[in-house]
């Protein structure tokens, strides 16, 4: 008889992945709400996958793959949806230091590629390996390369907006 995974061994997987999943989510978001939204849903989908998990893999490599997934789901979801956004005239979570507006810039230069390059990309700045990269989003060590040399000439060539 196989016995269920226990909540401590997923509080313990989820402690030792929360910079991952913190990570994928913050690339698939707009602002703070939606990170913890996003994070919420990605624990509710790895809580469900957890039992057939049974370590398998890498946990590193299943938490991004299902954080990953469930960051482009809510993001095609949320394409679909209209919605009138609410502003605010100053945001006091923003920095206003150089390097912060570099990174910001980055960050919303990223925002504008497609879920897929976005997600190589996310893996990319994560150190992972191009062979990593290629297991995990499902395309060769040569594609990764490919893919990633044309995904900076786009952030390069990119305009502010």
């Amino acid at each position: 008889m196989a016995t269920k995974p226990s909540e401590q061994q997923f509080a313990q997987l989820v402690k030792e992945q929360k910079s991952t999943i913190y990570t994928v989510c913050y690339m698939f978001s707009k602002d703070e709400d939606e990170v913890a939204d996003l994070f919420e849903e990605v624990l509710v989908n790895l809580w469900k996958g957890f039992q057939e998990f049974q370590g398998r893999s890498n946990p590193r490599t299943w938490v991004y793959r299902v954080s990953l997934n469930t960051c482009i789901s809510a993001d095609r979801k949320r394409k679909r949806r209209k919605t009138i956004p609410l502003s605010m005239d100053i945001n006091l979570f923003e920095d206003d230091d150089a390097d912060s507006r570099q990174v910001q810039m980055l960050r919303n230069r990223i925002a504008r590629l497609g879920p897929f390059d976005r997600a190589i990309v996310l893996l990319w700045l994560e150190n992972m390996s191009y062979e990593e990269i290629g297991q995990l989003v499902g395309i060769t060590t040569k594609n990764v390369s490919v893919r990633l040399f044309r995904i900076k000439e786009q952030l390069k060539n990119m305009s502010e907006e």
